[in-house]
Order: C-alpha cells, then structure tokens, then sequence
C-alpha cells in the first residue's frame, strides 16, 4: 500500500522556512522548491520542505569570507585567496591622487584656505 502524501499549504510552509510569502513564490518560481498548483491552490510536500531545508544548511568553516579575523593580525582574504590590502581600496581616499612621497597634492590646498 502507497504511504499517504503529506499536504502542505503556503501559510504552514512559510512558518517552517522562516520566510514571507513573497520569498516562498520566489524559491518555487526559481525551482528551488517544488510546489504543486491544485485548482487555485499551491500545495506542497512536507518532505520536499524539510529536504530544502536541509540543502540550504551551511557547512561550518564556509563563512569565513563574511567577518573579519577576530584578532586583527591577518588582512583579510579576497574570493581567490590573495590578501586584500590593509587600507582598503587603496592608500588614499577613493578618487584622490597621491604623490610619491604618499602625501595627497589636494590636502595642502585645503589647509591654505582654511577648510
């Protein structure tokens, strides 16, 4: 005998996955998810939602790339493994021009004028 399949509406999967709505249609729309159209009714499987569930976990040690090293002794890592440097974008501000000696033309202007 053929085991029963468990129905789920939309609300009841929203409240398992933690998600709105709107991102429940987005994850069926984009086939992370299967969901079934009844009449005007989208079910889906309880076991087709706790297996998306389980893809979705994150393995330990994959987030590294998302905060910075807690002691502060090494830069951070680009996506291919080469540091970043430790001024960030680059020694100056973004769009200025520095000259050999590192020092910017533009901030002696500035203190001549008093700004």
């Amino acid at each position: 005998m053929t085991e029963a399949i468990e129905w789920i509406g939309t609300p009841e999967a929203c409240a398992r996955l933690g998600v709105t709505l709107r991102t429940l249609y987005r994850f069926i729309d984009e086939g992370q998810l299967p969901a079934y159209k009844m009449g005007r009714v989208i079910r889906l499987q309880a076991h087709e939602v706790d297996a998306f569930i389980e893809r979705a976990r994150i393995e330990p040690g994959t987030l590294e790339h998302l905060y910075p090293d807690p002691r502060g002794n090494q830069a951070s890592r680009g996506r291919d493994g080469e540091r970043a440097p430790l001024g960030g974008v680059g020694a100056g501000d973004v769009g200025e021009e520095m000259t050999e000696d590192g020092a910017n033309p533009g901030q002696a202007n500035r203190e001549d004028q008093g700004t």
